[in-house]
């Protein structure tokens, strides 16, 4: 008989192994080679390694979507195998306790995870066991994209659109497994299973949940599914959805929030793209990059990026990122952190993120760059650090890629054009309602002080229960006067980019020169190496 491990899986016979990690990994049972592995294994254990490196909001959203994988599994007469520890210790020995003769997992294509899983693969073959791995976490296959763009990734989201619009469609999603499936199938468990494989609390991963707020967005793969089915009943809504109208401030989300669902593998990209293709069918609807269709193709668009520029998620030896001379100031990324700037609009963002773990995507704008490019004039790494531990859908390819586009240090290069702490805000909540909401200590401050309460006389301030400097503080920077020495600042940075760049006969004969594009950047670390 064969064992296959799932997810991570295991296979026996088969004894296989399913298996998955934290932080990404199908989280639910319509991975589209789920059905495939029942149908060809006798034995099959879903397995997660859990290896403790998250927040607290993500780390709650996993064991929430763990669990919902759990309960789903025991309908089938199975159960989740949650094995602790680094795959490359655990893995040798459920292959050689439970006589696995087949693996597969879901391919991943972060640096750290690709180095994982050879480790991984080798120490399997080693043991004889079988490894398959399918493509399942993007719309379409990452490597093909790059392959069809002659081995470099598209940098631009106008030439992702045209290698994927000549692609073969996306596969359609297979149906999960039934108890039909299963009949053949055996998941031997022990009495002690939930001592041994059990999901922990957040307790027993020594996190203390006395200040934890309310859970507004459960994992699993049942509430992704609800969520899916709730928006796509919005016909209209989802015809008509153009990102850049949405509100970074509304009391509700103006956007779906199933960016958490998919980056754990809740709701599968693919399912999602196809739901939004019926919901399409015969209608007038908006188009990429705007369109809902669109924003997964972002997400396809960081993934290449990704995958085809070395050091992705850092300035350093990122052939095509800026190099910037960020200042370093614990003081300032700590107060950004906090919510502790002095700029309400700023700081209730920053608060929504530490407490729910979302916040609208114009919002992530807003303070992206007011931590770099902005106002403060600290390394997007820094806050590419931040948002990883607190954002639910905290994603190693489209965070470090939406830091260097807002910092302007990569894809995006219109540095003079800076978002206000104050203007931005204003836009879509003139009365300062979300600010009220998530700094409610400022809530008495009239509308016309709540973006700018130190502006506010000394009286009003008292009357509003509020001093500033005292029971919130000063800003801490003048905005008007960093911002214009922070677009001098990233104007000597690119110039010396492009300093550095081959000289061209353009450049010889004196004709005034574009500033260097990414394909520039690319092929010149191409020609050093």
């Amino acid at each position: 008989m064969q064992r296959s491990l799932y997810g991570v899986g295991v296979f026996k016979k088969v004894k296989t192994v399913q298996s998955a990690r934290a932080g990404k990994g199908g989280r639910g049972l319509r991975q589209g080679y789920a059905k495939r592995i029942i149908k060809e294994n006798h034995h099959v254990s879903s397995v997660y390694s859990l290896v403790p490196t998250t927040g607290l909001n993500r780390w709650r959203f996993l064991i929430g979507s763990l669990k919902d994988l759990d309960c789903s599994l025991k309908k089938l007469k199975s159960r989740l195998f949650v094995v602790r520890g680094k795959p490359e210790e655990v893995f040798p020995k459920l292959f050689k306790k439970w006589k696995i003769t087949k693996m597969t997992y879901e391919y991943d294509t972060e640096p750290y995870s690709l180095s994982r899983d050879q480790s991984v693969t080798k120490l399997a073959e080693e043991h004889k066991v079988q490894v398959i791995y399918k493509v399942s976490h993007t719309v379409f296959d990452i490597n093909r994209i790059i392959e069809e763009n002659n081995g470099k990734p598209p940098l631009t989201y106008k030439r992702l659109q045209a290698i994927t619009s000549d692609l073969s469609p996306p596969k359609k999603p297979v149906p999960a497994p039934t108890v039909e499936d299963m009949k053949q199938v055996s998941c031997p468990t022990s009495k002690d299973h939930d001592e041994k494989f059990g999901i922990p609390t957040l307790e027993e991963l020594g996190h203390d949940i006395s200040s934890i707020h309310e859970e507004l967005f459960p994992g699993g793969e049942v509430e992704a599914l609800r969520r899916l089915d709730e928006h796509m009943k919005r016909t209209q809504w989802v015809c008509t959805f153009e990102k850049p109208q949405t509100s970074p401030n509304s009391l509700m989300p103006s956007t779906t929030v199933l960016s958490p669902y998919v980056t754990f593998g809740c709701l599968s990209a693919r399912t999602f793209w196809w739901r939004l293709a019926e919901v399409y069918q015969g209608k007038k609807h908006s188009s990429p990059p705007v369109s809902l269709h669109g924003q997964l193709l972002w997400r396809e668009f960081f993934y290449t990026a990704s995958v085809g520029i070395p050091n992705f998620n850092k300035m350093k030896d990122n052939p095509v990122c800026t190099q910037v001379d960020w200042d370093t100031n614990p003081e300032f990324l700590t107060a950004w952190r906090e919510a502790r700037t002095g700029f309400p609009f700023i700081d209730a963002i920053m608060t929504q993120l530490r407490t729910e773990g979302w916040i609208h995507h114009l919002a992530r704008h807003a303070v992206a760059c007011f931590l770099t490019r902005g106002d403060l004039w600290i390394s997007w790494e820094e806050g590419q650090k931040v948002f990883e531990e607190l954002l639910l859908d905290g994603d190693w390819a489209l965070n470090a890629g939406n830091w260097q586009w807002l910092s302007a240090s990569t894809f995006f290069h219109q540095f003079f054009r800076v978002y206000s702490p104050v203007a931005f805000g204003k836009k879509t909540d003139k009365d300062g309602d979300y600010i009220k909401k998530y700094l409610p200590f400022l809530k008495k401050f009239p509308s016309q002080y709540i973006y700018e309460p130190w502006k506010a006389p000394r009286s009003v301030q008292q009357a509003a229960g509020c001093i500033i400097g005292k029971d919130y503080p000063k800003p801490i920077v003048e905005h008007e006067v960093v911002r214009k020495k922070n677009i001098q600042r990233m104007k000597l940075a690119y110039a010396k980019r492009s300093a550095e760049l081959p000289e061209s006969p353009s450049k010889q004969q004196g004709v005034k020169r574009k500033a260097p594009t990414i394909m520039d950047m690319l092929n010149k670390k191409a020609k050093q190496k």
